[in-house]
């Protein structure tokens, strides 16, 4: 791509916009916008892909960043309402399922099976700052518990998290 290759831009999408598509359905929540959002991340992909850096991270974690941050603009830029998350155990469990990602590897299986061992409360905070964008204030506000408790169960289950991978690291040395 970085050659001005199309056909390598043309395989990086049939790669991962599922993926990406299926982030940006989840947290904007329209159709429509989510695919704006995949064209948009495409595009910048190509005019920047110069500037790609390897030991940043991988292909794919750059696009599902980019489409992340781009899914949570178009969300707050457009005034969403903030409703109940539905980001339950089903949801979770169809995120995980390798069969709907064919570039899924160990680590998201592993994350998916950390996140649903989670307790409901830690498992919402984080998602709902993932998928929604919130601060922790507004998660405090949203579920209804002090700021402190919020950081708490993030703090807790972003270690769990953290752990789950690193035990994964040590285990395949």
């Amino acid at each position: 791509m970085a050659r001005g290759d199309s056909a390598a831009l043309a395989l990086l999408y049939d790669r991962y916009s599922g993926s990406m598509l299926a982030l940006a359905q989840r947290i904007v929540g329209r159709g429509a916008e989510a695919e704006d959002v995949i064209h948009d991340v495409f595009l910048e992909a190509w005019r920047h892909s110069a500037d790609y850096d390897e030991a940043r991270g991988s292909v794919k974690a750059w696009l599902l960043l980019r489409t992340r941050s781009r899914s949570l603009d178009v969300q707050k830029s457009a005034r969403v309402s903030k409703q109940a998350s539905g980001l339950d155990d089903a949801w979770l469990a169809e995120l995980g399922d390798p069969s709907r990602d064919t570039t899924a590897g160990a680590d998201q299986a592993r994350i998916r099976q950390v996140l649903v061992a989670l307790p409901p409360e830690q498992r919402e905070v984080l998602l709902l700052g993932y998928f929604e964008g919130l601060s922790s204030s507004e998660m405090a506000e949203r579920v209804g518990v002090p700021l402190g408790t919020v950081k708490s169960r993030v703090a807790a289950a972003l270690s769990a998290l953290r752990s789950a991978l690193s035990d994964r690291e040590a285990r395949s040395r």
